[in-house]
């Protein structure tokens, strides 16, 4: 199931996120009448950038923590929004075909990407657009070999997956495939706080989740240190596709 999130510290970090979600919208080609849904929403960040942009679209915001739709809420407001609580592994309840999906760093979650493009296939109409970004590939290497020196076991939360599997299953599940990258963005950080906030908000949820919570502010403090730089070696995995 999908873990719960901090999303008041999450919405209040300065995130490389934004970037990202910035580039799937360029991605959507939207005309503006559009129903959208936002497969991963968080707070509603990247939602709300939508609907800068586009102002007449309508809004599936989907999330499977109730602390980052509760978030979106309070950003979105209600007009024109549907918020759903759902699992990306799971048929999706939603209840009309949509004309496009967006996902900002999302994917990496969800363990089946056979599941997770099927799924997404079935609530899209016939010419649906799907424009996403989450880590591909190689992402946060270091990061993963720092919790590996600090716990002594490979974390395996996370669905890093390459282009050539990820164009595969997508043109499986129904997509015609326009391109699928991994993209390399490191995110560097000096600032020792605001590097441990980032790290035990945005990465280490699942690790953290396990101890008792006198045990999180070191743990953060060692998997920091035990980094080569201050950085968090991000490689994106970006898909254009439409759906047959």
């Amino acid at each position: 199931m999908p873990r719960e999130w901090d999303a008041t510290t999450y919405d209040a970090l300065t995130l490389p996120h934004e970037q990202w979600g910035r580039g799937v919208l360029d991605r959507l080609r939207l005309t503006g009448d559009e129903v959208v849904l936002d497969a991963g929403c968080g707070t509603g960040r990247d939602a709300a950038a939508l609907r800068a942009r586009w102002p007449g679209v309508r809004l599936v915001a989907l999330d499977g923590s109730q602390q980052m739709l509760e978030v979106a809420r309070t950003r979105l407001g209600d007009k024109r929004v549907t918020y759903v609580q759902a699992d990306l592994m799971a048929p999706l309840p939603v209840e009309e075909p949509v004309d496009a999906v967006m996902s900002v760093a999302a994917f990496h979650w969800v363990p089946d990407h056979d599941l997770l493009f099927s799924h997404l296939a079935a609530v899209m109409r016939p010419g649906a657009r799907l424009a996403s970004d989450c880590g591909g590939r190689g992402n946060v290497a270091e990061v993963t070999r720092a919790i590996a020196q600090v716990t002594g076991e490979e974390p395996s939360e996370w669905e890093f997956a390459d282009d050539v599997g990820t164009r595969a299953r997508l043109e499986t599940a129904g997509f015609a495939v326009e391109d699928v990258r991994l993209r390399p963005d490191p995110f560097r950080c000096e600032d020792e706080v605001v590097l441990e906030t980032y790290l035990a908000t945005v990465v280490l949820g699942t690790h953290l989740d396990a101890r008792p919570a006198d045990e999180h502010a070191a743990f953060v403090r060692e998997v920091r240190r035990a980094l080569s730089a201050p950085v968090v070696d991000y490689v994106r995995l970006e898909i254009e596709a439409v759906r047959r």
